[in-house]
Formats: C-alpha cells, structure tokens, sequence
C-alpha cells in the first residue's frame, strides 16, 4: 500500500526494524504500562506473530510522532484460520469455510496523549485501502475492554448480548480457560444504548456501525489484565452509505 495522507496525518506501513520497534513500544504504552499489566524492562509489546503480520503506523506528517499503529495479517480463506492470533484464543472451526480472502486486524492502538478524531479516521482510510488490495471479505480481531472485572462492562456486554451477537453459521466457540459468558446477566433490566456504547472500546464502537457481530463471550486476558471478544465484519454486510463514505476517504 502507498502512503496515505489525511490532514495532518500519514499512514504508511513499516518497513525497517526501526518502525516495527516504534510500534512495539506504542504497543507497550497501550497495552502493557497503561493497563497495568507486569511488562519486561525492554518495554516493547512482542510476539511471534509480529514477523507474520505486516503493520501499520499514523504518524503526525510534520513531527513523525506515532499517534497509531496495529498489524494485519491477510487470510487466502477460512481454511488458514488457525494461522491467526485470535485462534489461540477461540474456537473458530466455524469460520473455517469461509471461502474468500479475510483480514485480522490486531494491536490497534492509539497513543493516550492523542486526542484528534482525524488518527481514527485516518486509519480506517488506510484499512478500507488494505480491504481494498486484499480483496478480503471479511475483518476480524480481538476487541479489548481494560481490565478483568464482568461488572465495570455490564451496560456494554449487555448491549452486545442483546443486539450484536454472531450469525450461527459463524458463531466463535469457548476455547480460553476463563471467559465471561455473556448469558450470565448483570443488569437487573435492560442496557441504555448511549451508556453502552459510550462504554465499548473505540474500535468496537467502528466496527458494530459497519454491522460487526461479537462472540458470546469475553476471555480474560490477566497477563494483559483486559477482557476481549472476537469481532467480526463481513464486507458484504456493511451499509451501502457507510461503505461509501469509507471508500472516498481511502481516495
């Protein structure tokens, strides 16, 4: 992919060890020092994955400050699902005949002190230009809520439950040994729509305007101390509007 620039803003992907190493250590800022996690003295957020997946950085044009950042790692189809993060954590047999190009997007994160809508924006331009080259039919990932506690996201997985669970043909199944099933109910009666969504992460919140759907259940991440659910967008599904405005702010 080109570079893309938005305002101030340019997306483009890594491509020196120096670049990934930017990324890993947003990544550390986000996921590990900002949650309070335990994290090595390298402060960089690493996996094996890292080498599979390419990875997207936002910058500010004119200081090159990294305002964002996550990775992708393109899917020929269903068959290769075991191949992604999110299958460590789900079972997602389901998903495996799925019979064109997918995309898990992970990591997405952007930096605290950031607080200019336009980064968002930006990198959604650059993941419907990925969607784009790709050709992938269907976005996927893990969408993170900070810390380990059911009850500080009752009005959130409240909504979920009632409103964005996955089609059957798809349904993600319980794999990680602690999870919080959202048929467990935590609210006496049902969620306030603007409480909940105002409580669903970022990224969560953009992909259930494009009619994303969540597994039936969270994992609990405490290494990371987050809680997360499998989020998937299937291209097709998306809003003709929506789809639109996505399409001309890729350019």
């Amino acid at each position: 992919m080109q570079p893309l620039r938005k305002g101030r803003y340019l997306a483009r992907l890594a491509e020196t060890p120096g670049d990934l190493q930017a990324a890993q250590r947003l990544r550390w800022l986000c996921f590990v020092a900002r949650n309070g996690a335990e994290g090595g003295g390298a402060r960089l957020d690493a996996d094996a994955l890292d080498a599979d997946c390419r990875h997207m950085l936002v910058e500010d044009a004119a200081t090159g400050r990294l305002a964002c950042c996550f990775r992708f790692l393109p899917l020929a189809g269903g068959a290769d699902i075991a191949r992604s993060y999110s299958a460590q954590f789900y079972d997602l047999s389901a998903l495996e005949s799925f019979d064109a190009p997918m995309l898990e997007v992970g990591r997405f994160c952007v930096h605290p002190d950031a607080r200019d809508p336009d980064i968002i924006r930006t990198a959604w331009a650059a993941l419907t230009r990925l969607v784009g080259d790709t050709g992938a039919q269907m976005l996927f990932g893990c969408s993170s809520f900070t810390g380990t506690e059911p009850a500080a996201h009752a009005e959130a997985f409240a909504m979920l439950r009632a409103r964005h669970l996955a089609p059957r043909r798809w349904w993600p199944r319980i794999k990680a040994p602690h999870v919080f099933r959202f048929a467990r109910a935590l609210l006496p009666g049902q969620p306030d729509p603007k409480r909940a969504m105002a409580a669903m992460p970022p990224l969560l919140r953009s992909y259930l305007a494009l009619g994303g759907w969540v597994s039936d259940h969270a994992v609990v991440d405490p290494v990371l101390r987050t809680m997360h659910v499998f989020t998937g967008v299937e291209i097709r599904s998306i809003p003709p509007t929506r789809r639109r405005l996505l399409q001309v702010a890729a350019g």
